[in-house]
């Protein structure tokens, strides 16, 4: 978070020394028990565990939504402020928890009253406030470097962020070690076996930005770490359905569909552009931006039947950006290696061999409820086909979007993606999010070749 219209925090001469040895290079610090202590692989930090307050939203009327958006970003904004402080020693457990909770009472408060307002109140969120600290294994001994472009004293409180939320140790593990667990469910006759393939670059025309349109509309920074775009030109936390169906697309076949995911960094201490900015450095997202080496994007069609078009506009989200603290719910993170793409991690990072590349892939959710083009947590229009890829009664089977993004990585190199800096970079959290621009007319086309088991671009 910026700095602006903020007073700068004073630190001790104690944290400024901790501070300082991480500038240089020096030996890591981690927090333990809420002290700063050196930091070695297998001692705890510790991050904050709060309540997703989103997610507990079962609706909200229109007329509460832009305030509601913009308190649930605030809650962002004091839980990455609280833990910055926690890292970089500034504030002890009890004290930072008590002073957030003051925070989240007032944000929380103003939501419900809004929704009040509303003829729609929800007094249940109000228990939402208290936040717990979390233990979580020290940043890796060889994540060690953290870059030292920003200063002052900000700039140092963003670094020990940083670099004690890097991944740990025990966050990666040896594809080969793995044993294969993919399964897919058995075909039935009348499936739907075509797919529609809109092939959008690799984001060739740099366009990253720390917003996110789906859950934090109108707010800058609303999700604290860099994503990747490709598809509409044009998707900032500003847009809206008319900016983007006006947009230019970098997808060939005219699909305007904004397509975005936390970019993917290796922890290499070096300076990258964003080393100063909120979503980047001030945000506790260091090192080298890794560019995908490809970027597939294909919709799919049921197991057992036919597929029904998605509404324009209709948006979806992924996986779970606070998967550490939220838990594994809704984390759908597959991490894998070219070459062994039969095994798929979903809570570790993949170290792969020589000449394989880092693979993410993102299943999205492949039954809609035929009415909403969103919902109020962003979850409860759309839902996962059963293991034999049936949908839920009152749930229709939508063409499922499949994207593959490839990145190559060296051997045993430290890479981590993008995150809320509480959250602490880890591989559960990956997330992607895709909002529906397509023409009808192209929409329908892809429903067509898909049911019709015909492979189109």
């Amino acid at each position: 978070m910026s700095a602006k219209g903020h007073k700068r925090p004073r630190l001790s001469n104690k944290v400024l020394g901790v501070i300082s040895a991480l500038v240089l290079g020096g030996g890591g610090v981690a927090v333990v028990a809420g002290n700063a202590s050196a930091g070695q692989d297998g001692q705890a930090i510790q991050t904050i565990d709060c309540p997703d307050v989103g997610e507990k939203l079962t609706a909200v009327p229109d007329q509460a939504k832009p305030e509601v958006d913009a308190n649930l970003a605030k809650l962002d904004d004091q839980v990455a402020d609280a833990y910055k402080k926690l890292a970089a020693g500034q504030s002890k457990g009890n004290a930072l928890l008590g002073e957030l909770k003051q925070k989240r009472d007032q944000t929380i408060n103003g939501m419900s009253d809004a929704m009040g307002r509303a003829g729609q109140p929800q007094a249940d969120i109000k228990s939402l406030s208290a936040c717990t600290m979390k233990d979580a294994p020290a940043a890796d001994a060889a994540d060690a470097k953290v870059d030292a472009a920003s200063k002052g004293e900000q700039g140092a409180v963003a670094q020990a962020a940083a670099k004690k939320g890097g991944p740990a140790k025990n966050d990666f593990v040896n594809i080969t070690k793995i044993k294969p667990n993919v399964r897919n469910p058995q075909q039935a006759g009348n499936a739907s076996k075509g797919s529609f393939t809109s092939q959008c670059g690799r984001n060739e025309n740099n366009h990253f930005n720390p917003d996110n349109v789906i859950v934090a509309p109108g707010v800058s920074n609303g999700a604290h770490h860099m994503h990747d775009y490709v598809g509409n030109k044009t998707t900032d936390a500003f847009s809206t359905n008319g900016s983007l169906a006006a947009s230019g697309t970098t997808c060939g076949n005219g699909d305007q569909s904004a397509y975005y995911w936390p970019v993917l960094r290796l922890r290499d201490g070096k300076v990258e552009k964003d080393a100063k900015a909120p979503g980047g450095g001030q945000d506790g997202n260091v090192g080298t931006i890794l560019k995908p080496k490809q970027v597939s994007i294909t919709f799919k069609g049921s197991p057992v039947g036919k597929v029904t078009a998605m509404p324009r506009f209709m948006r979806i989200i992924t996986g779970d950006a606070k998967a550490f603290t939220n838990g594994n719910a809704n984390a759908n993170a597959s991490w894998s290696c070219t070459g062994f793409e039969n095994r798929q991690l979903k809570d570790k990072y993949p170290v792969c061999p020589k000449g394989s590349d880092v693979v993410r892939t993102f299943n999205f959710q492949s039954c809609w409820d035929g009415k909403n083009i969103d919902s109020a947590n962003h979850r409860t229009h759309v839902a996962f086909a059963d293991k034999n890829g049936r949908c839920q009664n009152g749930f229709k089977a939508i063409p499922q979007l499949v994207m593959r993004l490839t990145y190559g990585v060296a051997p045993g190199a430290r890479f981590a993606v993008d995150s809320f800096p509480e959250q602490l970079h880890k591989p559960a959290t990956d997330h992607d999010d895709f909002i529906n621009v397509m023409s009808n007319g192209l929409m329908n086309k892809a429903v067509n070749c898909i049911n019709n088991g015909q492979n189109c671009r």
